[in-house]
């Protein structure tokens, strides 16, 4: 008998995102492809992780996180979200926002249940259903507003669904949902009885006055929706692997029973660090985010309109979607690797965030850097100016 890998994971492929960091490395280039933060690390954030170390929390933890920061979680869940939860039972701390999803979907999906996603996507969602033997079902959203159209969402569903995915605000997109789509989305989600998993890690960068609603704060939507965030993005600490979710206590036991099994738990004194963060930054800090952030939007999306690469101005997340017509290429990945190319910036074509080809070709642009290497990526994206 031949060895062989699983045919569960012949199903899953590696993310563009991934592979286009890689080239950009290879060529020594500007990384505007993936999501990583490279602005500064809070220092009580840092001063916590290292003050646990210091006195000796390096060892497991209770599966479902250290009492401290699940006790900041729902400090944090009740005043920014709006949504009451039990420290004790109701929130399960894991390794990233994606593990928490991973442990969702492990625990209340079937091998063949239908999950609706909405495109473009995000693509480590889709490759964890697949991991689950789960079938990913489409609703593409609208250019180039990226507006939901309820009826399609409708009839997507069939006997097999079991949940929906709402990622908001939306990467790749920038798309904040509307209290009006919300509201739509639950009514469908109650009707079906279906289960709707929130990823909402960007819950803190929005512009233009835009407002974050958590789909669990929807009337009759409690007891369905696994909210599911972290502080991977807002505290520039990417690598430090903290997500959590928060649901009612009848799932989120067997989720935290599946995020032992995984993961034992995250790193003990970064969780620390990540509490001591929560507790003592205000209002102030947040509201700097945005402020920061907004600016650097404003340049790129200036760029990128004046070089004839037509913007999808985000209202949220940290993430640009930019009409590339006019380039070169037959597909969005050719037109990605002329701009690697010709500036040396890297970006992630649309075809990693879309099950079939769009009508136009977008490529998407990160500007989660630091002031001189964004400046210096917007200086050379400008010789793409016909």
């Amino acid at each position: 008998m031949a060895l062989n890998i699983s045919k569960r994971a012949e199903r899953v492929v590696q993310a563009e995102i991934r592979s286009m960091s890689i080239e950009c490395e290879r060529v020594g280039g500007i990384n505007l492809a993936q999501g990583v933060c490279d602005t500064e690390v809070p220092l009580q954030v840092r001063a916590g992780a290292k003050k646990a170390m210091d006195e000796g929390l390096n060892g497991y933890t209770r599966y479902d996180g250290i009492a401290v920061l699940r006790e900041a979680i729902a400090k944090k869940m009740f005043q920014y979200n709006g949504i009451t939860a039990d420290p004790e039972t109701d929130i399960v701390v894991s390794s990233g926002s994606t593990g928490s999803f991973y442990c969702t979907c492990l625990a209340l999906l079937n091998p063949g249940d239908e999950v609706i996603i909405f495109e473009p996507f995000y693509g480590y969602h889709i490759n964890t259903l697949l991991a689950v033997e789960a079938v990913p079902k489409y609703v593409r959203m609208q250019v180039p507003e990226w507006n939901l159209n309820i009826a399609d969402l409708e009839r997507t569903i069939t006997s097999k669904t079991k949940a929906i995915v709402i990622n908001t605000p939306v990467n790749p997109t920038g798309k904040v949902f509307t209290e009006l789509e919300l509201r739509a989305i639950s009514e469908i989600a109650i009707k079906h009885d279906l289960f709707v998993f929130t990823d909402e890690i960007y819950e803190y960068f929005l512009y233009d006055g835009k407002k974050h609603i958590s789909p669990a704060t929807i009337p009759g939507m409690w007891e369905r929706t696994i909210t599911i965030s972290g502080l991977s993005k807002t505290f520039s600490i990417t690598g430090w692997r903290i997500g959590y979710s928060v649901c009612h206590k009848k799932w989120s036991q067997m989720i935290g029973y599946l995020n032992d099994l995984v993961y034992v738990c995250a790193p003990a004194p970064l969780q620390a660090g990540v509490a001591k963060g929560m507790l003592e930054l205000g209002p102030d800090y947040y509201n700097g985010l945005c402020k920061e952030y907004a600016v650097k939007r404003e340049k790129l999306c200036n760029v990128l309109t004046d070089i004839g690469l037509t913007p999808s101005v985000p209202q949220g997340a940290y993430y640009v979607m930019a009409d590339v017509s006019q380039l070169p290429g037959k597909s969005s990945k050719d037109k990605a690797m002329y701009i690697l190319s010709k500036t040396g910036v890297a970006t992630v074509p649309d075809e990693a965030f879309l099950s079939t080809p769009s009508d136009i070709p977008f490529v998407r642009f990160c500007y989660a850097k630091k002031e001189n290497e964004l400046n210096e990526a917007c200086s050379r994206l400008k010789t793409l100016k016909k």
